[in-house]
């Protein structure tokens, strides 16, 4: 006769587990969430003063940063890693967060592993002012090592119709403004883990590890407070690949690399691998986690609504081809010929 618990699955477990994480939950939910923990599904009103809501769902994951977290077993961040992918993902569109549902996947449980994921998770959904509604936590003896595990969220967000930041008012003359980035967040691991020893990750690991910061909650006070006109999330495409998603046609983001500075760390792994400075660009955030693209008598008000986050004018906005360019050499602004 063979059992369940036989085939490497612990319900007993995963229910100590559900148990376990309740309160880690239902911490971050406020009068807006419909329904109880444990159940099927919960739900999250809408709130009040919306006349036509759009909702905007995201979905994202940690990546391979996953895996040094398991050689180090160091997990207290990585629920800041997800929430921030998904949220601040949202806010790029000018949605605000209001719920998250997570999945975790491992190949055995680990009561103490688990539960400080679950905790990372809620507290970095109350940073970000989103509920945790729920999630799934599933044990996958044989599709994965015992002590492995992977990571994914979908967050749901709302914005008023109509008020959806889409890069449509992006105009020349308009700042870059960049909101700086301490780590990496969770991108390039990839390449993180291809140049350096398991000796190195172990050194440099809680650097590596050191969590994402959460920028929504800011980047919102920035919209309310007037004068965005697109907003770039950098994650995987580093700057060059995610700012261009927020140009329209005939437009083309300058950024100075001169003023950018990016984490120490990336100093080690690029003599460690030798790897070429433009091999970089579309991998790193290279210092830089949120841009926003501004018309420039906005910026004083706008650094103000964004604090405490660093926030540097890294670029402007110039009329030509719809691209970015990484310009080596700090230039002199250029007056824009289009009428406001």
């Amino acid at each position: 006769m063979t059992t369940y618990r036989q085939a490497g699955v612990h319900q007993a477990g995963a229910d100590r587990h559900v148990e376990r994480i309740g309160p880690l939950v239902t911490s971050t939910w406020q009068g807006e969430v419909v329904g109880g923990f444990g159940g099927y599904a919960a739900g999250v009103e809408l709130p009040a003063g919306y006349r036509r809501p759009v909702l905007m769902m995201t979905t994202d994951g940690v990546g391979t940063k996953l895996e040094l977290a398991r050689r180090t077993g160091n997990w207290a961040g990585v629920g800041y890693d997800l929430v921030a992918m998904c949220v601040d993902d949202l806010v790029a569109t000018g949605a605000r967060p209001l719920a998250l549902v997570d999945y975790l996947a491992v190949g055995r449980l680990n009561p103490e592993r688990d539960a400080a994921i679950v905790a990372s998770i809620a507290a970095a959904c109350r940073a970000a002012g989103c509920a945790l509604l729920g999630g799934e936590t599933a044990e996958h003896p044989g599709l994965m090592a015992p002590d492995q595990v992977d990571l994914a969220a979908t967050a749901l967000g709302v914005v008023e119709f109509g008020e959806e930041i889409t890069g449509d008012t992006v105009r020349p003359g308009d700042v870059i403004l960049g909101l700086t980035s301490p780590n990496l967040r969770s991108n390039g691991y990839s390449l993180i883990r291809a140049v350096l020893s398991d000796d190195d990750m172990m050194v440099f690991g809680e650097e590596l590890l050191a969590p994402s910061l959460i920028y929504a909650p800011e980047v919102l006070a920035a919209i309310a407070a007037g004068g965005v006109h697109g907003l770039a999330h950098i994650t995987g495409g580093g700057l060059p690949g995610n700012l261009i998603r927020a140009l329209p046609e005939a437009c083309r983001a300058i950024v100075d690399v001169a003023l950018l500075r990016p984490p120490e760390i990336l100093s080690v792994i690029r003599k460690v691998g030798d790897i070429p400075e433009e091999e970089l660009w579309p991998v790193f955030n290279m210092g830089i986690g949120f841009c926003l693209i501004a018309d420039p008598s906005a910026v004083p008000g706008l650094r103000q609504a964004l604090s405490p986050h660093e926030v540097t004018a890294i670029g402007e906005i110039v009329t030509g081809e719809r691209g970015v360019e990484m310009r080596r050499e700090p230039h002199r602004r250029r007056r824009s010929s289009n009428p406001s």
